[in-house]
């Protein structure tokens, strides 16, 4: 009985590339597999002679071969010759599928690793982050072991090759007709075990301590900035580089002013005699007291801006201001005569509304219409 074409068997063209042909036949190799049809004859020969395809059409030599003699041309190269000898190679084919799934792909994970970053919270008053300052922190972390210099071995010996997975990182475990690379369970991917660990890190390489840093914080700073110090994240595992620490800031709430990016924003109270007459109020900056000028009949809520009293923002750019809202302030605690004195300035005011008090009167003008309107 003659026997099918290799390629009819993949059903793949005779041009076909390694991959195409690599392909298919994982894919007719998982239908007819004998673990997938027990007891099946049929499948089990149909199996073997995909296998056997599989591994003449894999190989540039037997396929040249192949192309030119047809199946005389590979007896006793795979064809012919074949016995189901072709398993191993179908697990490692369908290896570097499942290899990633199941954490395989052969490569070893070296020991050696970058430490982590630390993120450090750092609160700042509203002075400190707009004149810039220094800050001492203590931040706790890891560090490199200082009896083994990181080894992790003791002192006098040294780390030796996995004997579980001699030194390759992986496993690989037999899982029905799978083969599936694993992490070795022994040095964790490392290919390396510790037989003697230093007493002081335990074989970790590294300890927990408090660090204390200083760190010089730039003028200009605003909540939300990050300060990078780098290599002063926690030590790398087993000689490897240190990572970063990150600063974060967040300026705290200030009594006086609020801050907009580089402006800043204070609320100042005054008499109703000032806003009336005008004058002269004392107010805050961050350099200290200035003179405003307030004119006469101000209303409350008016704003005023004092040009470069603002702040000078950390990535360039001109110095912002100071945005001073006046808040008129009604009298409380009146004596006698004091109710008595406002008592007439009112009667005194009483015929003039519309001309003392604009905005009231025009208000009770708009309300009456709105009432009548609806009538």
């Amino acid at each position: 009985m003659s026997k099918q074409d290799y390629y009819e068997l993949l059903d793949v063209p005779r041009d076909a590339s390694e991959r195409d042909i690599k392909k298919a036949y994982r894919r007719l190799a998982m239908k007819y597999h004998p673990d997938r049809n027990p007891d099946n004859k049929e499948a089990e020969e149909k199996f073997k002679e995909l296998s056997e395809a599989y591994e003449v059409l894999s190989d540039a030599q037997k396929r040249a071969a192949y192309d030119q003699f047809g199946h005389a041309g590979v007896n006793g190269q795979g064809g012919g010759g074949f016995h189901g000898g072709f398993e191993g190679n179908f697990s490692d084919i369908f290896g570097d599928v499942f290899g990633d799934i199941f954490g395989g792909g052969g490569s070893r994970r070296s020991s050696v690793q970058r430490g982590s970053d630390l993120r450090y919270n750092l609160d700042l008053t509203l002075e400190e982050a707009v004149r810039g300052c220094e800050k001492s922190l203590r931040v706790p972390t890891l560090v490199a072991c200082e009896t083994c210099d990181g080894s992790g071995a003791k002192p006098g010996t040294s780390a030796r090759t996995c004997g579980t997975c001699g030194g390759a990182g992986q496993v690989r475990m037999q899982q029905g007709f799978f083969s599936v690379q694993q992490t070795c369970p022994t040095c964790h991917g490392s290919g390396k075990v510790i037989p003697d660990p230093c007493t002081d890190c335990r074989g970790h390489g590294r300890v927990e301590k408090v660090k204390t840093l200083q760190v010089k914080i730039p003028a200009g700073v605003d909540t939300g900035d990050r300060i990078r110090l780098a290599g002063e994240g926690e030590a790398g595992s087993f000689g490897g580089p240190a990572g970063d620490l990150y600063v974060q800031v967040n300026v705290k709430e200030h009594p006086i002013f609020q801050r907009d990016g580089k402006h800043l924003y204070c609320e100042v109270p005054i008499s109703f005699v000032d806003a009336a007459l005008g004058g002269e109020l004392d107010v805050p900056t961050l350099d200290g007291r200035v003179k405003l000028k307030v004119p006469s009949e101000t209303q409350t809520g008016k704003l005023f801006r004092l040009r470069g009293k603002g702040v000078l923002p950390v990535r360039g750019g001109g110095v912002g201001d100071l945005m001073v809202k006046v808040i008129v302030e009604t009298p409380v605690n009146l004596n006698s005569r004091q109710k008595e004195l406002l008592r007439e300035f009112q009667d005194a005011t009483e015929e003039g509304q519309h001309k003392h008090s604009p905005k009231r009167h025009g208000f009770f003008d708009s309300v009456k219409k709105f009432f009548e309107d609806m009538t």
